[in-house]
């Protein structure tokens, strides 16, 4: 994508600009491929996720159970993430991208042939160890391949697995469940794959191994950071569900974590050649754009796993239904996300970050007064809204965030900034889970106080149901009574569930809101020298 110089040859004609560096196919090729590998292993979780309930019934599993066919993916591609960087010098980057491309592809279909529970936990999990090399890789190409000037381009189509894969993977997962089966959604991956391959093996350039690294590790921060994050995740993952703290085996991996997590920072500021370099977060650029991101994290995810819940538990939509409604999240940032570089080299990119995150800040404001009838219909501008505002807010922030860093802090850097959106992710459902239930009790209990049998509407009411459920079968007129209490609860209930599901969009609004004042807080990149504390 060529530079734009608006009115440049009216203002100094005499004065040529400077020829942006060409960027060779091959490298392209290279890029493309590493993004296309990204997109998958993010579309790859949100498929699965939109499908669980179809996977859970095909091989025996319960609900609880079940929900380890995602935690396990989610648990080593967190522990992966920030390895990658160290383990792609150690192997060249080549062989070790290529690698867990190909045993991506094999784990995808082998997913599909599990038979029961244990089988298929063990497969996601090392599935998730492959997948989650795809995403810092592909990031570290671009900030390492491309020349400053095409970095934006790379970085949008970075976005297109960032924000645009979590947003169309529900409608992807739930037209294949509903159409071809559950299989499906792992058996999709194989052909985009083979492309990733093929283009990868053409355009990445072979280097020797660093097999001596491997000795000089910092295997205290690995080991550390391992089992801090894999606990860390596992007690965001099922904390809700194991009454958080009042669950022994919660409290437990959660001293882990603190323990683990500790010791890893304690190393990690050191020890002479840590895994990850954190002293990259001082810098005013990216700790700023780290914590931003953090929170994008927490409104990008956590706004794909409270839709559905409420397209499903208020609205009683299916898989497929749900996938529909939250197309109108995706299918605009295809259109806008390759418009953003040519923005960027017109605006500060601070601004457009800005307006982004307003504007994803909106959609979720526009949510909060829902009601019994708010659908498909009443969710299609508030998703259009939300569409936009990622669209504009991902490359950018990665632009200005990254800006400066060196060649050889690119693997930290990459690592830290998607490792810290992925855990902005789980730490926002983990919230949200949690608020859901709680503000239901809370709107359960309030409303309850205004359905007193001393209330003459209530009275009237309950005397409606109860002559329905006679004239519709019901002998006995005390059974129908019940009935009639026990439908007036379920109303209260579902009234409570739209109340508390609208205090989940609040939440969602202003995490985005502290995001926008981190934004505020940023340099413009061209203000610092390259390496310098930004």
């Amino acid at each position: 994508m060529s530079t734009l110089q608006p009115a440049l040859a009216t203002s100094a004609p005499s004065i040529p600009a400077p020829a942006a560096p060409s960027v060779p196919a091959k490298t392209w090729i290279a890029v493309i491929g590493a993004t296309l590998g990204a997109f998958m292993a993010v579309l790859n979780i949100q498929i699965v996720n939109a499908s669980l309930a179809d996977i859970q019934g095909a091989i025996g599993a319960g609900i609880d159970d079940g929900g380890w066919i995602s935690t396990s993916y989610l648990v080593a591609e967190i522990v992966v993430i920030p390895l990658s960087g160290w383990l792609a010098q150690v192997f060249s980057i080549r062989i070790y991208l290529l690698t867990n491309a190909i045993l991506f592809l094999a784990l995808s279909a082998a997913c599909a042939l599990a038979q029961d529970l244990s089988q298929m936990i063990v497969l996601r999990a090392i599935q998730g160890f492959t997948g989650g090399v795809l995403i810092p890789l592909a990031f570290t190409l671009i900030i390492t391949l491309l020349p400053r000037g095409k970095q934006p381009v790379g970085l949008a189509l970075f976005a297109l697995s960032a924000t645009f894969a979590p947003a169309i993977g529900p409608t992807i997962g739930g037209y294949l469940t509903e159409n071809f089966g559950w299989q499906y959604i792992f058996y999709v991956n194989l052909i985009p794959g083979a492309i990733m391959v093929g283009m990868l093996w053409y355009a990445l350039e072979a280097k020797p191994m660093k097999l001596s690294q491997l000795a000089e590790g910092d295997w205290a921060g690995i080991v550390t950071m391992a089992i801090g994050l894999s606990a860390l995740q596992t007690v965001l993952e099922e904390g809700n569900k194991d009454d958080w703290f009042g669950s022994p085996f919660i409290v437990k991996l959660s001293v882990i974590a603190a323990v683990a997590l500790t010791a890893f920072l304690i190393i990690e500021l050191t020890v002479t050649k840590p895994l990850l370099n954190l002293r990259l977060l001082v810098r005013r650029n990216f700790g700023f754009g780290m914590l931003a991101n953090f929170l994008l994290g927490i409104a990008l995810y956590g706004s794909v796993f409270i839709l559905p819940q409420y397209l499903s538990r208020i609205q009683g939509y299916n898989a497929e239904q749900i996938g529909m409604v939250l197309a109108w999240t995706g299918l605009p940032q295809l259109v806008l996300i390759p418009l953003v570089p040519r923005l960027m080299q017109r605006f500060d990119a601070r601004i457009i970050i800005g307006i982004g995150f307003v504007l994803f800040a909106a959609s979720n404001f526009m949510n909060i007064y829902m009601t019994n009838d708010y659908a498909a219909d009443q969710l299609l501008w508030p998703n259009i809204v939300r569409a936009i505002g990622q669209a504009l807010v991902m490359a950018p922030l990665s632009a200005v965030a990254t800006a400066g860093i060196e060649a050889e802090n690119a693997g930290s850097a990459s690592g830290l900034f998607n490792m810290m959106r992925n855990l902005g992710g789980a730490v926002g459902i983990a919230i949200l889970q949690t608020v859901l239930t709680k503000r239901e009790q809370y709107h359960s209990n309030v409303l309850m106080q205004s359905v007193s049998i001393f209330e003459q509407a209530t009275r009237t009411r309950l005397e409606q149901l109860t002559q329905y459920f006679v004239n519709h079968g019901v002998l006995d007129h005390a059974d129908a009574a019940h009935r009639a209490y026990v439908a007036i609860g379920r109303i209260v209930q579902k009234q409570a569930y739209i109340l508390a599901f609208s205090d989940t969009f609040y939440l969602l609004g202003m995490a985005l809101i502290v995001a926008l004042l981190a934004v505020l807080l940023l340099k413009k990149p061209g203000q610092t020298s390259a390496g310098g504390a930004h």
